[in-house]
This record gives structure tokens, sequence and C-alpha cells, in this order.
């Protein structure tokens, strides 16, 4: 089992986003690469300028200071917001009918709040898994094997 033809894939993380497209049908898929961004690390002098700040705490003589921005994280979420706004456009403008994420599961926190209700009528299925990286036949093993657990048992007459 696996997803309709024409259904549009997005597997993302913070640093990297991949749209992809099923030219197969749901017996045998063939995802293809439609877009592919990459975000390059930067440096931490790069993302932050100062240091962290202190306060005076009440009830004592001395400082206490603020935890360090993770400057890293927030750019990895605004990486994810920024896949958000794509799909989303997408969504919009008809480009697909159906929708499968897969994201690791602090990204996938951060994407779902950001998706459109026109997008989310659209998600078929969620997957909290890391697979940017991964080769396609994976990734459509992944969605294969997903599928297969959702879908409804045969009825043998």
């Amino acid at each position: 089992m696996g997803i309709a033809n024409d259904t549009l894939v997005l597997v993302t993380d913070g640093r990297k986003m991949l749209f992809l497209r099923n030219e197969g049908d749901s017996e045998y898929m063939k995802l293809v690469v439609e877009q592919k961004e990459r975000r390059d690390d930067a440096t931490d002098a790069e993302l932050s300028t100062d240091a962290p700040g202190s306060m005076f705490q009440s009830g004592s003589a001395g400082r206490s200071s603020y935890e360090e921005t993770d400057f890293h994280q927030l750019e990895e979420d605004r990486w994810v917001h920024e896949a958000a706004d794509l799909v989303n456009k997408r969504a919009l403008q008809n480009d697909f009918d159906e929708l499968v994420i897969i994201a690791p599961p602090k990204a996938l926190g951060e994407l779902r709040p950001k998706l459109h209700k026109e997008t989310e009528k659209r998600v078929i299925l969620e997957l909290d898994k890391e697979m940017t990286n991964q080769p396609l036949k994976e990734i459509e093993e992944l969605i294969a094997g997903e599928t297969e657990k959702e879908a409804p048992p045969e009825v043998l007459t």
C-alpha cells in the first residue's frame, strides 16, 4: 500500500527541506524530487553579538545571568516555519490534494501550528522521523509501511 498519484511529500528538519511528488500510484510509489533546499549552518559569531545579560536578584546581593539564547535552535525553527510557508502557498494555489509530512518530533511540533487550514485539510499522514538524509527508496518504504498499518483489513468472503 502507498499514497495516491500526485501526492506531495514534505520531508524537513531544521537544516533541509525536500518537496517530493509521487509519480507512481498507491501500489507502486515513485517519489521524485521537486524542490530541494539546504541551509548552511551559521557560526555562533554570525548568529549572536552579545553575551547573555544579567539581572539583580531580589533579596540577595548577587546577580543572576539569563540563560543564553540558543541561536542555532532559533535558526532551525525559522527554517521549519519557512517550510510551512512554502507548503501553505502551494496548498492555497491548489498544487496538491494530499500531503504527507515527515519531520523529527521537534520540527513537527514547530510546523503544525504554522500550517494554514487549507494545508491541514490535505494532510493524510504525519511521520515523526528524521529522513532528510535518507535515500528516496527508504522514504518510500517508510510511507508504504505506515499506510499499510492504517489501511483497513481486507474482508474475506
